[in-house]
């Protein structure tokens, strides 16, 4: 089910029809009225082989919206307009478009389209956030020339990009269909009083990314997450949100007897304050001390506890003897892979939207990675677990 709202960006959608019916979709077009001024009905329906819908009424008869909303595998809107954007985020019904989504039994895929200061205006921030929580995935907008003459933010995905996302997403092989997999992501912060802790730079970026990749290949997810510098929309993975290395070590052991796999992503602290002020520390001395203590180390224990069929990933971040130690980390960890990142390869580490990694294998197989977008590198480790154990 194609759903076409009134963007300058509609003329894209007869290519996307086109490409569509040609990769052997049954398709189906509902349009706003906005939208009839941009590209007419005639034209898609053409490319459809099917009537193109437009109102909830003809005069004679009604679209019966509530089986269109259960016949689609599939509603992709694109473009997904600033005006209809608003209008699922809040619920409302004044189109068959808006009727069909709201009767919708499958995944809903939006592709926007807008001018740039729209696309940043924070109400647009705030229903996009919205929509993903009921959710539906948001195929984020490209940079390029704007109808207004403006080049920004804003430019809906190309018909090809969706074409092929919808391919990944929703009918390619799912490898790890009724597996279970355990990730974890982001820091821990460690309290030293009711307002200071200790923490890291972690971001939970990379973690993120392998949870979302493993959904995508048919695994039944769990994420485990510390304190996420980034925004976060479940779509069907499992959400834990701890804060300390203590949390993140009970929610693990809750869940990693019944997976299959477990990824442990997060930079979890080492050391965790030996007792916690009650209330605030004042600032009295020149000096301070701070007695720590060592976290109990979650991907050891697992190592201790993983069965004969369990396959346990870490993650070593480094800075110097990068190989000798991930190597190190592997044996007394007992784990299936160590992920090797090291500091002194530029655009990897904590903060980075890309990563440069080395998998280690427990059979002595080392590969190397070119810096690439976590995305990316999450499903290079993703692939490498299906090719090395599931295949």
């Amino acid at each position: 089910m194609l759903g076409i709202t009134g963007s300058i960006a509609a003329y894209k959608s007869v290519h996307l029809v086109r490409l569509l019916v040609k990769a052997g979709a049954e398709v189906k077009v509902v349009m706003t009225p906005a939208a009839k001024d941009f590209v007419t009905p005639l034209t898609l329906s053409t490319l459809s082989r099917n009537p193109v819908l437009t109102d909830l009424f003809d005069g004679q008869s009604w679209a019966n919206h509530v089986m269109l909303g259960r016949w689609a595998d599939i509603m992709l809107i694109a473009p997904l307009s600033c005006n209809t954007l608003a209008k699922m985020a809040h619920g409302q019904c004044d189109n068959l478009l808006l009727a069909t989504y709201l009767s919708a039994t499958c995944p809903v895929v939006v592709a926007p389209a807008m001018d740039e200061d729209m696309w940043h205006h924070p109400s647009t921030s705030k229903n996009l956030q919205l929509i993903q929580s009921f959710g539906n995935t948001v195929i984020p907008v490209a940079k390029g020339e704007l109808a207004s003459g403006l080049f920004g933010d804003g430019r809906m995905a190309e018909p090809e990009q969706l074409v092929q996302y919808i391919t990944d997403h929703f009918f390619s092989a799912k490898p790890l269909a009724g597996r279970k997999a355990l990730v974890t992501a982001g820091p821990t912060y460690e309290a030293i009083d009711p307002v200071r802790f200790i923490g890291n730079h972690s971001s939970g970026k990379m973690g993120i990314a392998i949870a979302k990749e493993l959904y995508r290949q048919g695994a039944d997810v769990t994420l485990v997450a510390g304190p996420l510098h980034t925004a976060f929309s479940a779509n069907g993975i499992k959400l834990v949100n701890v804060t300390s290395a203590a949390e993140m070590y009970t929610a693990c052991e809750e869940v990693f007897d019944t997976a299959d796999l477990a990824i442990m992503s997060a930079a979890v602290a080492d050391y965790t304050p030996a007792t916690k002020a009650a209330e605030k520390i004042k600032k009295k001395e020149d000096t301070f001390q701070l007695e720590l203590t060592k976290t109990k180390d979650i991907l050891k224990s697992l190592g201790v506890r993983k069965k004969k069929d369990q396959v346990l990933v870490g993650f070593a971040l480094e800075t110097t003897d990068e190989k000798k130690y991930a190597l190190g980390k592997l044996e007394a960890k007992n784990a299936d892979m160590i992920v090797l990142n090291s500091l002194n390869d530029a655009g990897a580490g904590f903060g980075y939207d890309t990563n440069k990694i080395t998998i280690f294998q427990r059979n002595g197989k080392e590969i190397r990675f070119d810096t690439k977008s976590k995305e990316a590198v999450a499903k290079d480790i993703v692939d490498t677990i299906i090719t090395s154990y599931y295949a």
